[in-house]
């Protein structure tokens, strides 16, 4: 009797109820922010090869979409447009009319639903006629950086005008954030939040994701920008500028291949964390569950919570309705 353990962690595991009185980490619809895809047309609904369960839809379609979703008890949102190759030019000038098809939808959407977040892309890859997230130089192809956030902070004030709520800025430019803020403020949106993708990875996680907008770059890669992803330490120096800046939230991109980054960021601000659970990291699990090698709905789960659980305040996920289903149904 002596050899048997005194300390027996088991007998909080016993049963159902002592389980759910000890769990540590717990997800809930209000955690999540559904990023969603937005086409020309009316009436299109169109899947997503890459990604199974994932559509992009017309504006009026989106509209009955977060409905839908409003009623599972999602309230955040984050567009993601597909641009016409006709309205694409190096200057990215589409990013900023109000008439087109993201602002316009964006101010029809918070019509109908102001009680929504509305969370916003600031990059120029979807209007951009290179398909880069800055001003390429038609000579050397180098992305410019300065000549770049004049641009995004163009395109941040009209997403405010249209209503946004948060602006995210993905382009991964020095500086932007700042830029951004004082554009913002100058021009009477103090009120409106900062979202920044701090640490925004050079992954190969994100190709469905490009497949659904048709903005892979025309030429080289994102690398000169987007960080390397053999890189820990570098996310906490993108973290203390962007606090510098005046970033009122921070983003860990991806997600589920960085969740050291996303702990060591957690860790050193008091900044609320999001991370964005990527179109790659959605699709493997789908393509598994097709295929019956993983059970898809304990395995979504299981990655959404590893995800809260490494420090992420809230997650971008195209999850997030099929999630909000299942926690519906308890």
């Amino acid at each position: 009797m002596a050899n048997l353990p005194t300390h027996r962690p088991r007998r909080n595991r016993k049963s159902e109820v002592i389980r759910d009185m000890v769990q540590e980490t717990r997800l809930t619809t209000h955690d999540f922010i559904y990023p969603v895809f937005l086409i020309e047309g009316q009436n299109q609904l169109v899947e997503v090869a890459s990604m199974p369960g994932i559509n992009r839809f017309s504006a009026d379609r989106l509209i009955d979409e977060i409905g839908q979703c409003v009623e599972l008890g999602i309230k955040a949102f984050a567009p993601f447009p597909s641009i016409n190759d006709g309205l694409k030019d190096r200057l990215a000038k589409e990013s900023a009319n109000p008439d087109g098809l993201y602002l316009r939808t964006v101010a029809d959407i918070k019509r109908q639903f102001p009680e929504v977040v509305m969370m916003t892309d600031v990059a120029m890859d979807p209007y951009s006629s290179d398909g880069h997230d800055g001003v390429v130089d038609p000579e050397s192809g180098e992305i410019l950086n300065d000549a770049t956030l004049e641009i995004l902070g163009q395109m941040a004030l009209a997403q405010a005008r249209a209503g946004a709520d948060i602006i995210g800025p993905s382009d991964m430019m020095d500086g932007r954030v700042a830029w951004i803020r004082e554009v913002l403020d100058r021009n009477a949106f103090s009120h409106v939040s900062i979202m920044s993708y701090t640490a925004k990875y050079a992954s190969a996680f994100y190709g469905p994701f490009r497949d659904a907008l048709d903005s892979a770059p025309k030429k080289g890669d994102k690398k000169s920008y987007q960080m390397n992803p053999a890189n820990r330490r570098e996310a906490l120096r993108e973290l203390a500028l962007d606090e510098q800046e005046g970033a009122d939230m921070v983003m860990v991109k991806p997600a589920l291949s960085y969740l050291d980054v996303i702990h060591d960021v957690k860790t050193h601000t008091n900044l609320p964390v999001t991370a964005y659970n990527v179109s790659g990291e959605y699709a493997m699990v789908k393509a598994a569950a097709r295929n019956g090698w993983l059970d898809g709905e304990r395995t979504m789960l299981e990655v959404l919570l590893s995800i809260k659980r490494a420090g992420a305040d809230a997650i971008l996920t195209y999850f997030a309705k099929e999630a909000a289903a299942v926690l519906r149904r308890g």
